[in-house]
């Protein structure tokens, strides 16, 4: 084995649990394990990194990855933690989203190589869709009791007081499939171990039980712990939403600015389990953090390689540059290598008006652009104090009241930024 790949989750803080022999099982030589994903949108968010991450060090320990597409389990709704059920997806949707994670988790597994380790991609559908109710309850369910099911954690939550919507037999029925798919791959991938969030302990034990009960093999459980912030706000998420993989979605620059913005104490624990550091490399940043915590070496660190890892090297340094725009010096000519995204995002909530083309054509006066024509500024008369201070700049450079806007000032042909002293940005949209 290139690496202990138990030993290797715990110095990185995540393992919460696995189950008695599973270090010795990996031990023995090349094994396979699973990660279930949700196939309900066609990309990841960074909720979903940590199993991803598992599988990777997995494959790096020299045994053989295999991720789950759950669309028949994705069809139904875990009971775990979740409050509501999933929307039913059709099949085109799914095999859309299949397709799509796949290519998202290339950048981490290795699925092209001939190594005996390669990855594997597998949807529960296609080994659910033609199983009959009759046939699942006569070879599945008689195996498992009620009283087994019902004294698992995840159920009890849904079924207790506070949870005034109780749970359908949909939901209940979840772990029986969730523990099947992991008979399925016991039998048809020799696979022996199934990991996940800490919340997936009791699906994940209900795999287990059904091997042994059904075909007197052993199965291992092993789950990391649920990632969360020092400020107890919830990981992964933003004002407007999860943090996506898809650029389309999220794009480069705000997934680096969520990784910079951490934290020191998350930076910290981020550091470990976002990226493929060594222990004597993050040993080596925290102290320097912790020397200089006003230099934010962590969070650079963590931010530089997980973009790159997600995206690309020619991501991050594009992201580099767009925050230096607003946190550091720049010039016009960084401001005009910025695609439209990345500058609506850069300057997300700065105040804006519109402009027609027209109104360009002969020069936009400065006086006009900073106070009539978009009340950047309240007056003329403060326009002029400003610009007679050197107060003002257009696209980074300091302008004087004899300075006309034109068309070679646009940035992406439809954008101004005007800036008064160093933290006051108005963006005129030109239409």
């Amino acid at each position: 084995m290139a690496l202990n790949f138990v030993k290797e989750l715990e110095w990185r803080g995540m393992l919460h649990d696995a189950m008695p022999g599973t270090d010795e099982h990996l031990m023995k030589g090349m094994q396979s394990a699973y990660v279930g994903i949700d196939p309900t949108a066609d990309s990841l968010h960074i909720g979903h990194l940590v199993s991803v991450m598992m599988l990777r060090h997995f494959q790096l320990a020299g045994h053989k990855p295999i991720a789950l597409v759950g669309g028949a389990t994705g069809m139904i709704g875990d009971p775990s933690g979740k409050s509501a059920e999933r929307n039913l997806l059709d099949e085109k949707t799914l095999r859309h989203n299949e397709e799509a994670l796949k290519a998202q988790l290339s950048r981490f597994l290795d699925f092209e190589s001939d190594a005996p380790n390669a990855a594997v991609m597998v949807n529960n559908y296609d080994w659910m869709k033609n199983f009959s109710f009759l046939e699942f309850i006569r070879d599945v369910g008689k195996h498992i009791t009620v009283n087994y099911m019902m004294a698992k954690d995840s159920v009890k939550k849904r079924l207790s007081a506070e949870a005034k919507e109780g749970m359908s037999f949909t939901e209940f029925t979840y772990q029986l499939v969730q523990g099947y798919d992991f008979l399925h791959l016991f039998r048809s991938h020799n696979c022996t171990l199934q990991m996940g969030g800490s919340d997936q302990w009791g699906n994940i034990t209900t795999g287990t039980e059904l091997i042994r009960r059904i075909d007197s093999g052993k199965g291992y459980a092993l789950t990391c712990p649920l990632i969360t912030k020092a400020d107890g706000t919830k990981f992964g998420k933003t004002e407007s939403g999860n943090v996506w993989l898809d650029a389309k979605r999220t794009s480069p620059y705000k997934f680096y600015q969520y990784w910079l913005n951490t934290s020191d104490q998350d930076a910290e624990k981020y550091i470990k389990i976002f990226t493929f550091l060594s222990q004597d490399a993050i040993d080596a940043l925290i102290q320097e953090h912790n020397q200089a915590p006003h230099q934010r070496a962590l969070q650079k660190k963590l931010a530089e390689e997980i973009t790159v890892m997600v995206h690309s090297k020619n991501d991050f340094d594009k992201a580099v540059k767009a925050s230096n725009i607003l946190f550091g010096k720049s010039t016009s000519d960084d401001l005009k290598t910025l695609d439209e995204d990345t500058f609506l995002d850069v300057f997300e909530g700065v105040p804006k008006a519109e402009i027609s083309k027209d109104e360009l054509a002969a020069g936009l006066d400065m006086i006009g652009a900073l106070a009539a024509k978009t009340g950047f500024l309240g007056s003329n008369g403060e326009a002029r104090r400003e610009l007679k201070q050197n107060a003002i700049s257009v696209n980074k450079e300091k302008v004087g009241e004899d300075y006309k806007i034109t068309q070679t000032d646009l940035i992406n042909d439809k954008f101004v930024l005007l800036q008064r002293g160093k933290k006051n940005y108005f963006v005129i949209l030109i239409r």
